[in-house]
């Protein structure tokens, strides 16, 4: 058996193709979207891609089970488990077979189990893999959202996600029965192959190894106690707390995945726009998504573009802050153009019209720009009683004072500044408007979430009437940065920085 797991790094996201040598045929399992990767690591292996299996309807990128099968003619095996709110829907065309708990199939030698395993969403299957030329024993356990290294999928999605209310805690119980009943039932020797890994948002503490085994998860996993003692309550209890608020596009693929997404043929090449394009986009509605680093952004950028820097997190950024009724236009370098484009398409983010390689020759008028205080600047505006430090997160250690308001109970699309870092200590980044965070150099960092909604609605004019900021006017240049401008002035009073 040839098996190769497939790793993007940007959402954390596995993915896994399985070849028969024998027959020369090959099964992709949970593929993401610019599925050019696997034809050619097929092509590669000199195999040819017969199947394609899900384990459920995914919430944190946008599956490419059909834009693969479209190019290949291959079966999709899918989840028949689950509630009528969970059923594939959008197959018509595809030749696909819809799976229960303890079906078989099978790709040339390779047998493959489907085992329902509820708990991250109801619908969820895993796949228990046997090499059938050597043995009928399973080798493999290919378990998606359902068990991870260290740690197990969060049950909690739904409820945060698609907004169905009362659906948490019933699928943390559901993930007790399915741990008890369908892993540690298993035989200590198999591999356990994961849908994710550390840095997903589809749990809270997964490992960064690329994979374990049942023996090792039965001994060391957190969760391992609780089954041991048969303490559902506990457990039930401890998996819910402390989970990462869950991005807002995860409603978004939720549907799509489900309902069905419009295929590609390929992966888009935006071109690099002319200046009358540039202008007839924006007078439509497109938004411009800076993608230079904080620094740049900040010395000088267009009134009401938004900053995501190009890196490893674009993609849940992206998902976080942008529309999808809206097209986009891209800033970047022409070299990153095509890897930023992949990263929106995993999401979902389809409609971008084009790229600018830079503001000269395109930006009309005052640059907008974003004032930076220093960590000594706002401790002693603190002190004086001129500016407030505002925490809406959970506790954590070294801080005393209780939040001004709390996250979980802000109004619904209302934005929420964050500390970020180690017990919201002091770290290096600047504030930045049009909803991609907010930061203070060397001094606190303050994220922007929202539930609800997407930051394309607060323009940098908006958080300025938050802090009651003036509003800066300068030409600058693409890197120029402006300390010690003007004061946070929130009120507040005089004390000491919590650490």
């Amino acid at each position: 058996m040839i098996f190769r797991q497939i790793y993007e790094e940007g959402l954390a996201q596995m993915s896994y193709l399985l070849g028969c040598a024998a027959t020369g045929e090959a099964l992709v399992v949970d593929p993401r979207r610019d599925v050019d990767v696997y034809l050619e690591l097929a092509q590669n292996l000199g195999l040819r891609i017969t199947a394609i299996a899900e384990t459920h309807i995914h919430a944190d990128y946008l599956s490419g089970a059909r834009e693969l099968a479209r190019a290949t003619g291959a079966t999709l095996y899918l989840s028949d488990e689950g509630d009528e709110n969970w059923k594939y829907q959008g197959l018509e065309g595809f030749s696909y077979v819809l799976l229960k708990d303890g079906d078989e199939f099978r790709v040339g030698n390779i047998r493959v189990k489907a085992v329902h395993t509820p708990g991250h969403t109801p619908e969820h299957i895993s796949f228990l893999v046997a090499d059938g030329a050597v043995t009928d024993e399973p080798l493999l356990f290919l378990t998606g959202d359902f068990v991870f290294v260290g740690d197990v999928g969060r049950p909690d999605l739904l409820e945060e996600a698609a907004g169905i209310r009362g659906t948490a805690v019933p699928g943390a119980r559901r993930m007790f029965k399915s741990l008890k009943e369908k892993f540690l039932t298993l035989p200590d020797h198999v591999q356990v192959w994961p849908g994710h890994g550390a840095g997903s948002a589809c749990g809270k503490a997964l490992g960064a190894l690329p994979a374990t085994t049942v023996g090792y998860e039965r001994r060391h996993a957190w969760w391992a106690e609780y089954l041991e003692r048969n303490d559902e309550e506990g457990f039930v209890k401890a998996l819910l707390a402390g989970q990462p608020e869950a991005p807002t596009y995860f409603k978004e693929m939720k549907r799509l995945n489900r309902d069905g997404m419009p295929i590609l043929g390929g992966i888009p090449h935006p071109g690099r726009l002319t200046k009358a394009q540039f202008d007839r986009y924006l007078g439509e509605g497109a938004i411009l998504v800076d993608t230079r680093d904080k620094f740049a952004f900040a010395g000088g950028h267009m009134p009401g573009s938004i900053n995501i820097p190009a890196g490893k997190n674009f993609s849940t950024w992206a998902g976080w802050l942008l529309p999808y009724n809206r097209p986009l236009i891209l800033l970047a370098h022409p070299s990153q153009v095509e890897n930023l484009t992949r990263a929106l398409i995993r999401i979902g983010l389809d409609e971008v019209v084009g790229y600018i390689p830079g503001l000269s020759g395109y930006a009309e008028g005052e640059l907008e720009t974003v004032p930076q205080i220093t960590a000594k600047e706002a401790h002693a505006l603190w002190q004086k009683g001129e500016a407030v430090i505002l925490d809406v997160g959970a506790s954590q250690a070294g801080h005393r004072r209780k939040p001004t308001h709390r996250g979980r109970d802000r109004p619904s699309g209302s934005p929420a500044l964050r500390p970020k870092g180690p017990g919201g200590l002091a770290q290096r980044a600047l504030l930045r408007p049009s909803g991609h965070g907010g930061h203070l150099p060397g001094g606190l960092a303050f994220p922007l979430r929202f539930r609800g909604g997407t930051a394309s609605h607060l323009r940098p004019q908006v958080l300025r009437r938050l802090l009651q900021v003036p509003a800066p006017s300068a030409r600058a240049g693409p890197g120029r940065q402006l300390r010690g401008g003007p004061p946070l002035r929130w009120g507040g009073n005089p004390g000491k920085l919590p650490g």
